[in-house]
């Protein structure tokens, strides 16, 4: 009797400490989550594209601000990304482009799809 009562306890035990989540041990999920352009437009405008050192989001700062960018590009049907690439003149403040040489430098070496995402990501501030 002793013996059946042990591993009762012993079973509820185990039971009771059951993980939820009953994958393998060991393999990590995999999600199929996919980042949307404008979140990864955003990681670049504040990250590696260091673009939120001049432009803000609705204030000008050196350069315009972020709605300005995105009101101008829109209402001029502008070409954004070929000026990122350093393939078009500037559409929103001319005077302040050899302040921007310095940064075109840089998004030149940025992908189609990291520019795209910047692209999305300022536009997005038109919502």
């Amino acid at each position: 009797m002793r013996t059946l009562l042990y591993l009762a306890v012993i079973s509820f035990s185990l039971l009771s400490c059951k993980k939820e989540n009953s994958g393998f041990i060991g393999k990590p999920e995999k999600t199929t989550e996919v980042q949307k352009p404008e979140d990864l437009g955003t990681e670049i405008f504040e990250g590696k594209g260091a673009c939120i050192a001049c432009h803000k989001p609705n204030e000008k700062l050196v350069g315009p601000s972020v709605y300005e960018i995105a009101k101008i590009y829109k209402d001029k049907n502008g070409d954004m990304i070929s000026f990122l690439k350093g393939e078009a003149k500037p559409l929103v403040d001319p005077s302040q482009y050899e302040v921007m040489k310095v940064n075109l430098e840089l998004t030149k070496t940025f992908s189609d799809e990291e520019l795209k995402a910047l692209e999305a990501y300022i536009y997005s501030h038109l919502k």
